[in-house]
């Protein structure tokens, strides 16, 4: 058994599903690789929201960390053993810069204070040029980088980071829902029983990102001081214009299909778009709002396979609702979900926000509902391909601690 010290560094404490299962599934990881008594520490700017899911005990710790979080960072990597980078979008500027560098920040000590520093199957995405080069310095001082795809490897290497780099798969796949939750739609929402099926919408406001670091601004607009949502006129116009769009989507279902729709924000800070669909919608009698800040990543993990039909801007939404085999179309403005939908043979029903969104996505969708064998096959290829890589990340682990001198639980050993 081990008491060591381990450092899970990610996006904690947003009520964001996604990040709730990942961070789960490496919790799983680690005390399978480590054993009950490591002592494990979770930095998160929302630590009541992270307790929500998260229980301390004398092994956990929730470590509360400000925005301005440089020396808090540094002081918790020197207290550590290991620092594993658990986040998923660790390599990208998508939602913020000042994300990025919080996980490069805790690389850098890491190296600097000489601990074993893992990225643990992260992602790379679009990086402007000045972050393009702060992740080939600074990424390339970790001791080993997994990510989950052969793409985000590309993409690493082509900014020349030099670090040993492995390809496996996003490890909530390996995330088990508890089984008291599985038929948690229709518990929760019965009335849908009586119609044809239930979509599910996850829709993000890409006109939010990034958030940037700003000394004041709009309170409205203020994620956590000094950051803030982009918000202009122009792209206020824009929210309104796509919550529109997926209203349009929504209503149609429910016109020419019958069928229920489950808004689903499934990060909190997707609740306001979520209510400006319904806002927009002509039969909002038949849609319910459904949000990550009421339901845990087991319930809505049960939610999403219980979906007859999917639209996702969300990338673990997809990742979640694999196992079920959900018909989906995916409406993306980063590399993660293109990535995914290109390695599912899923390339027709990705659809790119902008003008003409909502026609095209109907135009998919009504594929998917003439047809949806093709897809489910495709989808249920991909996601028996899909985990089998994720089970490698925690031998991977395995191999890791042990190159660095220090112990694993024997049983794993042997197992492994």
């Amino acid at each position: 058994m081990s008491d060591l010290n381990v450092l899970l560094m990610g996006y904690n404490g947003a009520n964001n599903t996604g990040a709730e299962a990942l961070l789960q599934a490496d919790i799983a990881d680690v005390r399978a690789v480590l054993g009950p008594d490591a002592q494990l520490t979770i930095p998160s700017l929302n630590p009541a929201n992270l307790r929500r899911y998260v229980k301390e005990t004398p092994q956990l710790r929730i470590a509360p960390v400000s925005s301005i979080y440089v020396p808090e960072l540094a002081r918790l990597v020197r207290q550590q053993d290991l620092v594993l980078l658990v986040e998923g979008s660790a390599y990208m500027d998508t939602w913020s810069s000042a994300l990025l560098w919080a996980f490069l920040w805790v690389t850098h000590c890491a190296h600097v204070m000489r601990k074993p520093c893992l990225a643990y199957a992260v992602d790379a995405g679009q990086l402007r040029p000045f972050n393009q080069w702060l992740v080939k310095r600074v990424a390339s001082e970790t001791d080993l980088i997994v990510v989950r795809s052969e793409a985000a490897a590309e993409r690493l290497r082509g900014w020349g980071v030099t670090a040993p780099i492995e390809s496996t798969a996003d490890n909530a796949l390996t995330f088990h829902p508890n089984p008291t939750d599985d038929g948690v739609l229709q518990r929760l929402w019965p009335e849908a029983t009586r119609t044809s099926g239930v979509a599910g919408l996850v829709p993000v406001d890409f006109n939010l990102f990034p958030v940037v670091i700003r000394p004041w601004g709009k309170a409205e607009d203020c994620y956590r001081w000094p950051l803030y949502f982009s918000r202009t006129p122009s792209r206020r116009r824009a929210s309104q214009e796509l919550a529109a769009g997926y209203a349009a989507v929504a209503d149609r279902l429910i016109a020419q299909r019958d069928l229920s729709v489950a808004l689903i924000a499934y990060e909190q800070l997707d609740e306001p778009m979520v209510q400006c669909v319904l806002h927009h919608m002509q039969r909002p009698e038949q849609a319910r709002a459904f949000s990550s800040r009421e339901l845990n990543a087991s319930q809505m993990t049960s939610l999403l396979r219980g979906l007859d039909l999917l639209v996702t801007s969300r990338y673990h939404a997809c990742i979640l609702s694999l196992a079920a085999a959900v018909p989906q179309v995916a409406v993306g403005h980063d590399l993660r979900l293109k990535t995914l939908y290109r390695e599912l043979g899923l390339e027709a029903d990705f659809v790119e926000p902008g003008p003409g969104m909502c026609t095209r996505v109907e135009k998919r969708l009504d594929y998917l509902l003439r047809s949806p064998e093709p897809a489910r096959a495709a989808l249920r290829r991909g996601y028996a391909d899909h985990l089998a890589r994720a089970q490698r990340n925690r031998a991977l682990l395995s191999s890791f601690v042990t190159s660095h001198g220090l112990p694993v639980q024997r049983s794993w050993q042997l197992a492994a």
